[in-house]
């Protein structure tokens, strides 16, 4: 085995060998080549399963950086697997912890003791026939689900394998994920994680796993079997049709800021991984909230990131990444975001990376931290603007409607540049960090309080909306009109232009009582509760409608923007916005601050058949899509296009399960829209006549 390990600041590394439970530590091996600021040696005698960990000497010497502490066992950047989990004690500072100046006072005491150790794997794995699925983006969805929380509670999974990636393998998790109708999971961070240390004296974790100190590693806790059990996952994923898609943190470390403890890049090399401020490198540079931003305008820390990537993507499978805070991994050296930025060139550039799903989290904490719409072509990002305009609207807010349309069209206001299509807005409702789907509908306050930090934390306005309770509630008219608007947001959200991600668990109405910060809650706050599909059957079966619905008519998930003018030689426009009386938006409508309805007209789209230079595409069918979330029925006058002489009700929200899809209604004629719902028609032409 040959152990390697970069610093350019470091005067000598020491590699450390464990027994085989961690707990004794069997030799030290002075790394005795430096070549191209990389310590090296080769261990003859070295075997998978191995525990080692490194000890690097330098100058502990703040004031310039330098944070060196041979003291300190460290975790191995590029180790693929960890053996046990972060135990708290004073040993895992760098400094003296209580001390006058505590940055600055070195720390003698060995931290090896409660340390994770590194595993000297063998990547042997059979994958058979097991290729990335490259599912076109105009045709995925996306359902973003914890490993733990999503199988902790499943009565399908073996309960030795619940939380684990062996329990996401199973049968019955599988089968409901494929007989949702996404395609593609999103899994929140499942690089090995630390937890904080005010969490664990609290008696907490940090359950969604966004504090990364190791980023070719699996959380030990997803994969007690070894490295195979989330390899499986993947491939059995695959075979039932299913994208994986990692959410990975790379703008900090949970090593956070001075004060905090030195467990890997801190006690590697200080000065080169993290973003110092300038003139006082005793702190650092903070755009993520977090207590450190990792440098990515060095050569060294690029490579790791970008290596990391490349290892998820080749060795273990995955279809692509969510970037959290990816703002921060943009930023040059004015601290500004850059279009042009080292992390940006390189990932366009690389022939397997830009070939994969690439999302961005649009923002940091940083001064002008949000940057929603300004990644370059080939990304896709998070489009918080859609989540709180369509909250808004279904909340009967004021002045909502105009940019509701642009949301519904694919948000061409934020993405129609540099050749951009719908896709590059990723729509959702919800997710994990907020409300769920049914605490959007029933709390109108945060309720933070088990967070145990005084319900300070998490967002103050939700766009949410409670009917009159906060809470469960036993009033049968108040849960019907929650059912409901569960359905409008769900509708809205699939029926919507761009890529659609769905939170796991709001099929059947999870709830986190009104907790919209629950990073910390690895229990059942957080964890999905299986038996609520007995009262949200309908649910399940609403949204399978309407993925259904999406992956079956392109005219619902086009591959363009819409363009607002003739597609068709019988006249008929991709889009037209409509008001209830059937005449089409004029600019002065679009200025009515009371508006709470909108109609809209696509046109049938050409979808994916060819075309001919001189002939004219077979198009998809028409649907009309009528929104109310005015408090009273809205009657609305249904267009009459050329070729359509009736509509057929494909999804209406009120009613309570999709019973009255394909009720035909005359083109023409004036329907009722109940209050505070969203009814999609599709066009049908007039019988031919027999031969």
């Amino acid at each position: 085995m040959n152990f390697a390990l970069f610093s350019a600041n470091a005067e000598k590394v020491e590699l450390c060998l464990f027994d085989a439970r961690g707990r004794r530590e069997l030799r030290r091996v002075v790394l005795p080549e430096y070549t191209d600021e990389v310590w090296h040696g080769y261990l003859p005698d070295v075997r998978p399963g191995q525990l080692y960990g490194y000890r690097v000497y330098g100058p502990y010497d703040p004031a310039n950086g330098h944070r060196f502490n041979a003291n300190k066992l460290l975790i191995d950047p590029y180790a693929l697997q960890l053996a046990g989990t972060l135990h708290w004690s004073d040993a895992h500072f760098g400094y003296r912890v209580g001390a006058p100046r505590a940055d600055q006072t070195f720390d003698r005491r060995d931290n090896a003791s409660g340390m994770p150790k590194c595993v000297v794997v063998d990547p042997a794995f059979t994958w058979g026939n097991d290729r990335r699925l490259h599912t076109r983006w105009h045709e995925s969805i996306v359902y973003e689900l914890h490993v733990r929380g999503y199988t902790m509670l499943h009565p399908g999974v073996p309960p030795a394998y619940r939380g684990t990636f062996a329990g996401l393998s199973s049968p019955a998790v599988i089968e409901h994920i494929q007989r949702l109708g996404v395609t593609a999971v999103e899994l929140l961070p499942v690089h090995a994680a630390i937890d904080e240390r005010g969490l664990v004296e609290k008696r907490l974790r940090n359950y969604w796993g966004y504090n990364s100190i190791a980023y070719f590693a699996p959380d030990p806790r997803l994969i007690p079997g070894g490295l195979g059990e989330m390899k499986t996952a993947v491939k059995l994923l695959h075979s039932a049709g299913i994208e994986v898609i990692l959410d990975v943190v790379y703008n900090h470390t949970g090593e956070g800021n001075q004060l905090g403890p030195t467990l890997s890049l801190r006690g590697i090399d200080n000065k080169t991984y993290y973003r110092l401020v300038p003139g006082d490198e005793r702190h650092y540079e903070d755009f993520t909230g977090c207590g450190n931003t990792l440098d990515l305008r060095r050569r060294r820390v690029l490579q790791l990131v970008m290596d990391s990537l490349r290892y998820w993507a080749g060795e273990m499978h995955v279809d692509g990444f969510r970037f959290d805070l990816a703002t921060t991994l943009a930023r040059g050296d004015s601290g500004a975001f850059e279009w042009h930025s080292a992390f940006l060139e390189a990932i366009g550039q690389d022939p397997m990376l830009a070939r994969l799903k690439l999302i961005a989290e649009p923002w940091d904490v940083g001064p002008h931290g949000h940057q929603l719409g300004n990644f370059p072509p080939g990304w896709s990002e998070w489009n918080d603007r859609f989540r709180d305009t369509v909250r808004r609207f279904w909340r009967g807010d004021d002045g909502v409607v105009a940019d509701l349309a642009f949301r519904l069209g694919g948000s061409s206001d934020l993405f129609e540049k540099q050749g951009r299509r719908p896709r590059a807005s990723v729509n959702f409702v919800t997710a994990h960090d907020g409300f769920t789907l049914q605490d959007l509908v029933s709390y109108d306050h945060k309720h933070n309080e088990a967070n145990l930090d005084d319900n300070r934390d998490g967002h103050g306005e939700n766009y949410s909306w409670n009917f009159g309770v906060e809470g469960p509630t036993d009033d049968p008219t108040i849960n019907r009109l929650r059912m409901q608007q569960k359905r409008n947001l769900l509708a809205t959200l699939l029926l919507s232009q761009g890529l659609p991600m769905l939170l796991a668990g709001d099929e059947f109405g999870r709830s986190q009582r009104g907790n919209n910060n629950a990073y910390c809650q690895d229990n059942d706050v957080s964890w999905l509760h299986w038996d609520a599909l007995d009262g949200d059957g309908a649910l399940v079966e609403f949204v399978r409608t309407l993925t259904r619905l999406r992956l079956s008519h392109p005219a619902l998930r086009r591959t363009q923007f819409f363009l607002g003018r003739q597609i068709a030689q019988n006249g008929a426009k991709d889009i037209t916005w409509l008001r209830p009386d059937g005449h089409e938006y004029t600019e002065s409508d679009w200025g009515v601050a009371h508006a709470r309805t909108l109609g809209v007209l696509l046109g049938g789209d050409p979808g994916d058949k060819f075309v001919s230079l001189l002939g004219h595409p077979e198009l998809d069918d028409s649907f009309l899509l009528l929104l109310n979330a005015h408090y009273e029925p809205v009657p609305f006058t249904l267009p009459a296009p050329a070729g359509i002489d009736r509509w057929e009700v494909a999804v209406d929200t009120a009613w309570p399960d999709p019973a009255p899809a394909g009720t035909p209604v005359p083109a023409g004629a004036t329907v009722d829209v109940w209050p505070r719902s969203l009814v999609l028609l599709a066009g049908r032409a007039a019988a031919t006549p027999a031969p």
